[in-house]
């Protein structure tokens, strides 16, 4: 008997062993996965498949700068030598890119590129092109340039931004601080950030927010994925408090822009001319209970009208300060971005319908979307 209970006790130490090598090899195996065949890393196998494609974008434009501060010119001298003049001077700025395709179109960022007079592209094995600007749209923030020369790197990979999800691996590259070849690495922290909520009013952006480090130098540089394919352009970094979050123009997005630039060398954004504010049944019940209030809001969610803009589409067509815009095209409005988008939909000169509470009353009107102005 006592024999049983030993050999029993044995056997059960041996399958508690077995046990614990399987869950140590699965472990193993799965660290393993990140580690290709020369043991390096997914990452080193990522930016093997982009890094190539990657570019440092130099750029020169002629401003004017006073000679002499008057404040400090010697009123003798200002006798002698007449009013400071204006000399010109050469303010430079740099950024990054990724090429798009075997022509060498390379994507970047509108504000490294934007009212500048030359151009020079550095490719990834150090040679230096000059390159042209096709098109830049500011309300993205995103632009086109051509490499002038024949020869250049290969082009990188376009990921579709769509099947992103939160946790997903999120690698940067650019030349940061024009240090080149710089990689980072993080994760997508969030998806269809709202870039007005960071205070760029003039913006229409969903962005991609990562922890992946993106500083100055990195704008216009892709962010991709651990496949090696670009899922973004990283645009812009958050400063001062929460510091440390960067993000980046969903690659769907940049595909449909620089086809719209190479085409036509523009972007046409419909415009209606309203200026928007979310309402939401709490805020107009406070409103409402406020003595000094002069008008009664719906208690409900919409995108309320806070002004009309002189002469633009939504004065035209009748709207006011105070309307309710609660369906656009029969897409229900919750709040002002659901708006934005549908406007973002329409077509230029065709009858867009809203429909608007008004006094309590709910009227429908017929509005046609015209170009956004100030950007062609």
């Amino acid at each position: 008997m006592k024999f049983l209970k030993i050999k029993c006790k044995n056997l059960i130490n041996l399958f508690i062993i077995f046990v614990f090598c399987l869950i140590n090899l699965s472990q193993q195996t799965e660290a393993f996965a990140l580690i290709s065949s020369e043991n390096h890393n997914f990452v080193s196998s990522a930016v093997k498949n982009v890094g190539p494609a990657v570019v440092k974008i130099d750029t020169e434009r002629l401003v004017e700068r006073q000679q002499f501060d008057p404040t400090l010119l010697d009123p003798l001298l200002r006798d002698l030598l007449g009013e400071p003049g204006i000399a010109p001077g050469k303010e430079r700025g740099q950024g990054s890119g990724v090429i798009i395709n075997e022509n060498g179109l390379v994507l970047t960022n509108a504000h490294v590129v934007e009212k500048v007079d030359d151009v020079s592209v550095t490719l990834a094995d150090g040679t230096i092109c000059d390159g042209e600007v096709l098109g830049t749209d500011l309300v993205t923030d995103l632009a086109l340039v051509k490499i002038q020369e024949s020869t250049y790197s290969n082009f990188a990979p376009l990921g579709n931004s769509e099947d992103l999800e939160v946790g997903d691996w999120a690698i940067a590259l650019g030349t940061p601080y024009g240090l080149e070849k710089t990689v980072t690495l993080g994760i997508v922290s969030s998806l269809h950030r709202d870039i007005n909520s960071l205070g760029f009013s003039d913006k229409r952006l969903d962005l991609i927010q990562t922890d992946a480090a993106i500083n100055p130098g990195n704008s216009g540089g892709p962010l991709i994925n651990s496949n090696g394919e670009v899922i973004g352009i990283n645009t812009l970094v958050r400063s001062g408090p929460g510091a440390g979050l960067g993000f980046a123009i969903p690659i769907n997005l940049a595909k449909n822009v620089s086809d719209q630039l190479l085409k036509n060398g523009e972007v046409i954004h419909p415009y209606l001319g309203v200026q928007l504010v979310s309402l939401s049944p709490k805020i107009a019940k406070e409103h409402n209970q406020d003595p000094n209030s002069l008008v009664q809001l719906p208690e409900r969610n919409g995108a309320l009208i806070q002004s009309v803009i002189p002469n633009s589409p939504a004065e035209k067509a009748g709207l006011r300060r105070g309307d309710l815009v609660i369906a656009a095209e029969n897409v229900s409005i919750e709040e002002p971005k659901t708006l934005l988008d549908e406007v973002e939909k329409a077509k230029i000169g065709k009858v867009f319908l809203l429909d608007v509470l008004r006094d309590n009353k709910e009227i429908k009107i017929n509005i046609k979307p015209e170009p956004l102005p100030g950007l062609t």
